[in-house]
């Protein structure tokens, strides 16, 4: 943590006061970094790992860049998801309220009419793209008038599709707002994002900070575990009975989910499951549930999880491995929070083996697979047919062509407002 409180940052009493009474002493590290510089009314582009502490980051500047009810939005968070979305609201509203802002939450699978009568009034709204098109469209909220636009989690939001929506949404924005971009990453597709929607944006990167990625590789102790399909649950209930804070475990499908819950709870072990096949009003209150820490054991799909922000997971398990890299990182991402310790565990099948660990590999877990007593994963072979001219390094149009070099990740740092 920085040794600067909130009150050096520019953060009001009455916000402080808040801000004490819920136990935060000092800002981390993305705090102290961005609150100055959004309060000076720059444009942002933020990369900053899960767990960091960037919703307050964005959220205490706004309300004091807003300072006093306005009675239409003024500020508004796109997020990916309804689980995200509402997870900002909860968050942002005490400290709004100390300033007299309201707060509202704009998401689908409930009625649109509901949301609408809070979204036009209030002063901060926190909304996912396909629900706040749906309300721009039927004009049932002015956007017109927004000084500050947040966009969270944008690599989520390219991963979902979601992009041409908040393009769509940023054309009935002012130009002249303010405008913070938060991501993963900060490259690619979404450097082209940043450049389109901010004007000579500053750039703050906090992954070299204390208290971010390189404290979460001592926070986060990560392994990899040797299991069979028939004695694969009873490991993950061992795992359970060992962790006292609460615990998320990860299945690739909504049905091995649902088949997972079930066959636990019939093991003696109480849990709930949450993925997309559920409404928005079970979703909801399994959450709450499971925040409150009445469920202990949350067993959820990917793009259902990733509205779970808790700094109480003590124990993540990939009880069926992730396809991706990318994917492993947002799973353990939900422990190790806030400067907590936490642990990961990944469950290898046999027929797994050579996948995982490759992944592991590349995500630089060397030692925990080697720790798991896995032996060296052999490397991925792609075949070709021995009578096409791919195999003999031809194409049809001639000699096979170079490889690409890999474009190196985009910094950006100072730059003109392009269009």
């Amino acid at each position: 943590m920085s040794e600067a409180t909130f009150a050096d940052l520019g953060v009001s009493d009455p916000v402080c006061d808040v801000l004490d009474g819920k136990g935060f002493i000092a800002p981390f590290p993305v705090q102290t970094s961005v609150i100055p510089e959004a309060l000076e009314g720059r444009d942002l582009t933020v990369r900053a790992p899960t767990g960091s502490g960037k919703t307050l980051a964005f959220a205490l500047p706004t309300i004091e860049f807003l300072h006093e009810p306005h009675g239409f939005p003024g500020a508004l968070v796109l997020a990916p998801t309804r689980e995200l979305a509402v997870q900002i609201s909860e968050e942002i509203a005490p400290f709004a309220a100390a300033l007299g802002l309201k707060t509202a939450v704009a998401y689908g699978g409930v009625p649109l009419d509901r949301q609408a009568k809070k979204a036009a009034v209030a002063d901060f709204l926190v909304a996912t793209p396909g629900r706040l098109l749906d309300l721009m469209r039927q004009r049932l909220v002015d956007l017109s008038r927004i000084e500050v636009l947040i966009l969270d989690e944008a690599d989520r939001m390219l991963d979902m599709g979601f992009i041409p929506q908040v393009e769509a949404i940023l054309k009935g924005l002012p130009s002249d707002r303010q405008t913070m971009l938060f991501s993963a990453t900060l490259d690619g597709e979404i450097a082209r994002l940043a450049n389109s929607m901010t004007r000579n944006p500053g750039l703050i990167e906090t992954d070299d900070d204390p208290g971010t990625d390189i404290a979460l590789s001592e926070r986060l102790e990560q392994s990899f575990l040797s299991v069979s399909p028939a004695a694969r649950t009873e490991a993950l209930i061992d795992l359970v009975k060992e962790e006292e804070d609460l615990v998320l475990v990860f299945c690739r499908t909504k049905r091995g989910a649902a088949r997972l819950t079930e066959r636990i709870n019939k093991m003696g072990l109480p849990a709930k499951e949450l993925h997309g096949d559920l409404s928005q009003s079970v979703r909801e209150q399994t959450l709450k549930s499971f925040a409150d820490g009445r469920t202990r054991v949350l067993i959820a799909t990917d793009v259902a999880s990733r509205g779970i922000d808790l700094d109480d997971i003590g124990l993540v398990v990939n009880f069926d491995p992730p396809d991706e890299p990318d994917t492993y990182t947002h799973r353990v991402g939900r422990t190790a929070r806030a400067g907590r310790t936490g642990r990961a565990v990944t469950m290898v099948l046999p027929d797994q083996l050579d996948e995982v660990g490759r992944m592991a590999k590349r995500l630089g877990q060397e030692a925990a697979w080697t720790a798991g007593g896995f032996r060296d994963p052999l490397p991925k072979v792609m075949y070709a047919s021995r009578g096409s001219r791919t195999f003999r390094g031809e194409t049809k149009r001639g000699p096979a062509a170079t490889a690409a070099t890999p474009r190196a990740g985009s910094r950006i740092k100072r730059s003109g407002h392009t269009t």
